[in-house]
């Protein structure tokens, strides 16, 4: 699954569902049922939160009739299971299923009962529990047979309704499902955990107006009656619950066959079928590129891919059938800029990489989810750079790895591989730890071990573990060559062990134990920061746990630092050579012979390294000096990584904040868009901090200093949509940052192309890179502000929709923030799967911020209502709308709120860390802000 961009910061977010209802733990049947056996003389068999081992499900044949209608559906399900241990129960998965009845039949399909068996609920832990008076006996295979129905859900999750309005006001239904990690129980009555991995046969019924589409193609469809079709898939490989995906609809398609015969699809509303055609190249190529790159087919005849108009995460990986957010998938060249080209690309290599990594090979349990999200962020960029090389991916793997690190850095963060048992602990384990450390951690060990040894060990894996589970010291054991015996006479999978020394890990001359290695970086929490002092002729390391919330000198210091070590694949350059020098650092003090007549050097070269650097004594001061003397001795990553690291020992209380300033002075003879983007990013973060306070001097005085910093690039913009990759993004965040900053040359061009607009009737097209500008700067105004409104009702383009909605935020009229959250809240105009986004676009604006914190006091239970407790988008409003908080007043306030909610959020980690990152904002001023003060007063001079 991928997560949901927000705002122009590139910040991935996901919203799922399927948390824990506060209900009663005592087993009951449902209501008005009543069983010849007595289920008042029974009680539930099972107390775990996870199902019992002993029974697997090996085939379902499901029957699925939603009546798009009455907004409900009926279905039965024939599950084949196989006993190995005699019991008298089988307890699966259910929630919000009405469950009709239940028998179980032997292999010759008899009923082993002449009763309606007793069905049990334990609602708590969604469970239900079928009781046979006789013995499944250990060994044997019976068929469990249920009937069901529900309600489709208003959600985004299980099986649940969608909605689209054509272009005539008509509005259209469909049914679409989403079931990652724990809602197929809410379609189908379920073995729903990962490891019950089996096969799938469907069939859905549905009128002839729609169509029907599943993991697999149709092989027939029947006529049940004279409206009634029924399309009867073939049945699917085997695979986890999570995966099966079905929605009934009336969208159009578009059609191609990659190079081996796979049919690819792509599915929309028919007005949105022209911008389609871009997803499907992709989606060719990227199938194409990975079963190159995996060396192993893809395992199904076709691959769908479909937009659906409601839906809360970024998209789906369902095997077959990936689902996606329209501005995920579909691309309008007249109205989509550049990022979003890239997004849609990125997103589409996300999913398909996902059918191997988390399809073909799944995690045991959901605590390793990172080698399921880990490995598909990082093969968006392999992916990309080899399908689009002209799209740069490579340039926003730093800031992926940058968003690592600072949630990292907070003491909240939690290890990669983490404990998780009921849905709401689950549905948190989808966070920038699972995806974006998972990545940045695979890139340093991908170039640790080099990029062919890497290759070779992941399709090892993939081939080993192909339609099983597998956990981390699986692809440990696959990265290393390692292997069993057997496994090694069978020769599939791997060398001997003795082999594996003479590949990749000899290590500076080393033989390295692989899994200790990785451990470190996957069981405990936290980023290193590696300290380093020159000595004569020799560079003294020292490593810690890297803190952005604690300060050395507090007390805590100690208890926070203790235990921690990584085993580190130190790289570095000097000025000596353009070698890259390698070394293994395993304890927490080391040293390594550089030389005398070394002039500088940049430990963790292009930031493969997951870990932070500080140059102690005079080191930072000859990084500056470098920078502004011979910039380009570096690369533009390496650049880039200084920047950030600068800023981020700034935070940490290590580096006063004029020295990171003084470092980006250089700025003004930089060229590569990545560092300068980086430099801005920063200087624009303090300023829209500090505009948030009543400091109206200092907030005048930085704007004025960033708009004459950066005035030749400000300048040298054209607004068009001409230029390279990285020079379009460059414009959008400039242009966007100067007309932010009231810059007089950039309103008055805003300005003039908004009236253009206007005068159009919104037919003239404005250039993609600077239209989110240019709508923000004409919805200042009432006539302004209620056109866009109109223009986002009418808007077939979701990539348009999405910057006028940004732009509608940026009002200064509090009542019409008030007016947008209430239609967010409201769900038909602006979507309730837009709401999180536009609550943190408020949020965003000084004159809302404050507002959008009032919003979600006030409205907590109905969001977690929408969103379910544990969700990413839960997370991201309660992180996002209190990011910007600064004050020791704020920080209580929040504190206060957070203690009134505390049964429900007990058990989430979102609000720690929502409190350390306005902890730490409260600290940076009070430790910086009279610093910056005098450092732009200095400058204005």
């Amino acid at each position: 699954m991928v997560l949901l961009r927000l705002l122009a910061l590139s910040l991935f977010h996901v919203c799922l569902v399927g948390c824990q209802p506060n209900s009663s733990q005592q087993a009951s049947s449902p209501p008005g049922e009543q069983s010849p056996l007595g289920t008042d003389k029974l009680s539930f068999p099972w107390s775990r939160l996870r199902l019992p081992r002993y029974i697997i499900p090996l085939h379902y044949r499901l029957l699925l009739h939603p009546n798009l209608t009455s907004l409900s559906f009926t279905g039965s399900v024939q599950i084949q299971i196989d006993v190995q241990n005699n019991t008298n129960w089988v307890v699966l998965h259910s929630k919000g299923l009405q469950i009709f009845n239940a028998t179980i039949l032997n292999q010759n399909l008899a009923h082993l009962s002449d009763q309606v068996l007793p069905v049990l609920h334990n609602p708590q832990h969604e469970q239900i529990g079928i009781f046979s008076p006789r013995v499944l006996s250990s060994g044997q295979k019976y068929f469990l047979y249920i009937e069901f129905g529900a309600e489709l859900v208003e959600g985004f999750y299980g099986f649940y309704k969608s909605t689209y309005k054509t272009s005539t006001g008509e509005t259209r239904i469909l049914a679409s499902t989403h079931f990652e990690p724990t809602s197929a129980r809410m379609a189908f009555p379920c073995f729903d955990e990962p490891i019950f991995k089996a096969n799938f046969s469907l069939r859905i019924r549905r009128s002839q107006e729609y169509i029907s589409l599943s993991n697999m193609p149709i092989v027939k469809t029947v006529e049940v009656n004279n409206d009634l079709l029924e399309d009867r898939f073939a049945a699917s490989v085997k695979m986890s619950t999570y995966l099966v995906a079905f929605v009934v609809c009336d969208f159009k398609s578009v059609t191609a066959t990659t190079s081996s015969g796979v049919q690819v699809s792509i599915y929309a509303a028919p007005e949105k079928w022209s911008q389609t055609h871009y997803a499907l190249e992709v989606a060719v190529k990227m199938l194409d590129f990975y079963e190159e790159y995996f060396n192993i087919r893809y395992p199904l005849p076709k691959q769908d891919l479909i937009a659906i108009p409601d839906f809360q995460s970024g998209a789906m990986e369902n095997w077959g059938l990936t689902t996606y957010r329209e501005t995920s998938l579909l691309f309008d060249p007249l109205t989509s800029s550049v990022s979003d080209k890239l997004w849609v690309t990125m997103v589409i290599g996300h999913e398909l990489a996902h059918q191997w990594f988390g399809n073909l090979v799944t995690m045991e349990w959901w605590n390793d989810i990172w080698l399921n999200e880990g490995f598909a962020r990082y093969m968006e960029y392999i992916s990309v750079e080899a399908t689009y090389p002209d799209l740069k991916v490579e340039e926003y793997l730093l800031h992926t790895c940058f968003a690592a690190v600072g949630h990292d850095s907070l003491n909240s963060s939690r290890p990669m591989s983490s404990p998780a048992e009921n849905p709401t602990q689950i549905k948190e384990m989808f966070d920038t730890v699972s995806y974006d450390k998972g990545a940045c951690v695979l890139h340093m060990l991908r170039h640790f071990l080099t990029d062919d040894v890497f290759q070779s060990g992941i399709v090892r894996y993939l081939r080993k573990y192909s339609f099983k589970n597998a956990r981390n010291q699986d692809l440990w054991d696959s990265l290393a060559n390692t292997c069993s015996e057997e496994d090694f006479i069978s020769g599939k999978h791997c060398y001997s062990s003795g082999q594996a020394t003479k590949n990749a890990y000899l290590f500076a001359g080393e033989h390295l134990d692989l899994t200790a290695m990785m451990n470190t970086w996957t069981l405990q929490k936290g980023i290193p920061l590696v300290t380093v002092t020159r000595k004569g002729p020799r560079l003294l390391l020292r490593q810690d746990r890297f803190l952005r919330t604690v300060l050395p000198s507090d007390p805590l210091w100690p208890t926070l630092q203790k235990g921690f070590l990584w085993h580190i694949p130190l790289t570095y350059k000097t000025d000596a050579s353009s070698t890259i020098h390698r070394h293994l650092m395993t304890t927490h003090t080391d040293s390594i012979h550089i030389g005398e007549e070394i002039s500088w050097v940049k430990v963790n070269t292009d930031m493969t390294g997951y870990y932070v650097v500080h140059y102690e004594d005079d080191g930072w001061d000859e990084m500056t000096k470098l920078l502004r003397e011979n910039h380009t001795a570096l690369s533009y990553k390496d650049r880039t990584h200084l920047i950030h690291n600068a800023f981020q020992l700034v935070t940490a209380g290590h580096l006063p904040i004029n020295k990171a300033l003084d470092l980006i002075g250089y700025l003004q003879y930089e060229t590569h868009t990545v560092p300068l983007i980086q430099g801005l990013g920063y200087l624009e973060a303090f300023y829209r901090m500090i505009e948030k306070r009543n400091e109206p001097e200092l907030t005048h005085n930085l704007g004025m200093y960033i708009l004459r910093f950066f005035r030749a690039v400000i300048d040298q913009q054209t607004w068009s949509d001409s230029g390279s990759v990285s020079e379009r993004r460059l414009r959008s965040e400039v242009i966007s940052l100067a007309c932010h900053l009231d810059d007089p040359p950039c309103l008055e061009r805003a300005h003039q192309s908004f009236k253009d607009w206007l005068q159009s009737n919104g037919t003239l097209n404005l250039p993609t890179d600077v239209a989110e500008t240019v709508y923000s700067v004409g919805a200042q105004d009432d006539h302004g502000w209620t056109s866009l409104l109109h223009t986002y009702n009418v808007s077939l383009s979701a990539a348009q929709k999405y910057k006028i909605l940004f732009a509608l935020t940026c009002s200064r009229d509090t009542s019409k923030l008030e007016r947008l959250l209430e239609l967010g809240l409201e769900g038909t105009v602006i979507r309730s799967q837009d709401l999180s986004s536009l609550i943190l676009m408020v949020a965003r604006n000084p004159r809302g911020h404050h507002l959008a914190w009032s919003f979600v006091e006030k409205n907590w239970d109905t969001l977690v209502k929408k969103f379910q407790l544990g969700s990413f988008c839960i997370r991201n409003i309660l992180i996002g709308t209190t990011g910007q908080f600064s004050s020791p007043e704020e920080l209580a306030e929040v504190r206060l709120f957070f203690e009134s909610i505390k049964e429900q959020t007990s058990q989430l980690r979102a609000t720690q860390i929502a409190l350390d990152n306005v902890q730490k904002n409260v600290r940076w001023i009070q430790r910086n802000l009279e610093t910056l003060r005098n450092w732009v007063n200095e400058q204005m001079k």
